[in-house]
């Protein structure tokens, strides 16, 4: 059985950094492309925020967060993390971590249909 834990989120206020964690059990981590969603308060869709190869050598992030957050990956602790700096209160969401195949269809690294396994969120709140 597959489980994806995510952790890490909080309450911050603008300007401020957290680590957010996703730990994956149940399968062979180092096979899979992992990436980072959220959903903003109000918000329908998931928004893709971060893709990271399956070793760590291929990573893509949103336009809006380009430069503030930092995705890797740590395959011996089957573990992902993502840093957020210099969050905005547009950062606000429920941040989720996914996992999807190895070898991603391209430009298909941010749609939500490609990954099979996703984690129940963990939410980040930013004040201003």
């Amino acid at each position: 059985q597959v489980q994806v834990v995510e952790s890490g989120g909080g309450a911050v206020q603008a300007g401020g950094s957290l680590r957010l964690s996703c730990t994956v059990s149940g399968l062979r981590f180092g096979d899979y492309t992992m990436a980072w969603f959220r959903q903003a308060p109000g918000k329908e869709r998931r928004e893709g925020v971060s893709y990271i190869n399956w070793d760590g050598t291929s990573t893509l992030y949103a336009d809006s967060v380009k430069g503030r957050f930092t995705i890797s990956r740590d395959n011996a602790k089957n573990t992902v993390y993502l840093r957020v700096s210099s969050l905005k209160p547009e950062d606000t969401a429920m941040y989720y971590c996914a996992a999807g195949p190895r070898f991603m269809r391209i430009g298909r690294y941010f749609s939500e249909r490609e990954y099979a396994y996703w984690g129940q969120g963990t939410q980040v709140t930013v004040s201003s």
